[in-house]
């Protein structure tokens, strides 16, 4: 039997890191916890609650490292044979571990597989399966372009792929979910580990790139489940994950297209991309400025 661990990097998790923990306890050998110092209580539950269980690893950080540095430090701690990279607000359903380790067995070339994600309310979250977001397709998607997708699809097709029927088997992919994402070990020893020059968010899409270029193939399975319950550890603070998500994404753009788009062309996706964060900035700071004065006045 091929082994896994599953690797969840925390940062004020709350009490669903325990749950997490505990769905991956049931389907994995080993559970590794990078804990990116939390200060919400999130470990002292876990501790409370899995006190007995022998094959949670525990590790802190010291301070927060962010996402793929977090993650890097478990990778040695890893006893399996596959790892599994899982968001603590990822809940895994039955046999999730198994069906994603029987595709990668079945396919010797492919290097991670993700499964279906679902929401809360049980319908399917866009990020699960995707192609990668190039400068070009994101433009598209955030002017609204891709309506015309129809009439011109290789010219204004979308990166999200869920709006798609459900494939019947498991498919080849550019792009799944970095909140839950199996990867043989293998292929990290060919790849090597996580850009650590991302803070949080793009660090999936580039080690995507990067597992393509070395030939790895990136599988979507459908009947493999999990719930992800989306921004339960950023919602505390909005313009930082925000800030973060906006650098890192022109981290990516550099880093793997600069040499396909214009100088201009990159340059106007960069004003873009910071001129959606302000007004994401604003947006957040308005609302809470407003929902302080409500507070104040009782």
């Amino acid at each position: 039997m091929i082994t896994t661990s599953v690797v969840i990097v925390n940062y004020n998790g709350g009490m669903m890191l325990t749950d997490c923990v505990h769905s991956a306890l049931q389907q994995a050998q080993q559970v590794i916890v990078i804990d990116n110092a939390s200060s919400d209580g999130s470990l002292a539950w876990l501790a409370k609650k899995l006190s007995s269980e022998k094959d949670v690893v525990l590790i802190h950080a010291g301070r927060n490292l962010g996402f793929a540095a977090a993650c890097n430090l478990g990778i040695p701690a890893a006893t399996g044979e596959n790892l599994l990279f899982l968001n603590p607000d990822c809940i895994l359903k039955d046999g999730v571990v198994e069906m994603l380790g029987r595709t990668l067995e079945e396919n010797t070339r492919a290097g991670m597989a993700g499964p279906l994600l679902l929401n809360p309310d049980g319908t399917e979250q866009a990020g699960g399966r995707r192609a990668v977001p190039t400068p070009w397709r994101s433009f598209v998607r955030a002017f609204g372009f891709s309506k015309l997708r129809q009439r011109y699809p290789s010219l204004f097709s979308d990166f999200l792929l869920c709006e798609q029927p459900l494939p019947g088997e498991p498919l080849e992919v550019e792009a799944i979910s970095g909140s839950c994402m199996l990867v043989r070990r293998d292929a990290i020893r060919d790849v090597g580990i996580l850009d650590e020059g991302y803070f949080m968010h793009c660090e999936d899409l580039d080690w995507y790139m990067r597992f393509r270029q070395r030939g790895w193939k990136i599988l979507f399975v459908p009947e493999a489940s999990a719930v992800h319950y989306k921004g339960m550890c950023s919602n505390s603070r909005p313009i930082f994950v925000e800030w973060h998500k906006h650098k890192g994404m022109m981290r990516f753009y550099r880093k793997f297209f600069r040499h396909q788009y214009p100088g201009v062309l990159l340059w106007l996706v960069g004003a873009g991309v910071w001129l959606r964060f302000s007004v994401l900035a604003l947006h957040y700071s308005t609302r809470h400025m407003r929902d302080w004065l409500a507070r104040e006045r009782g």
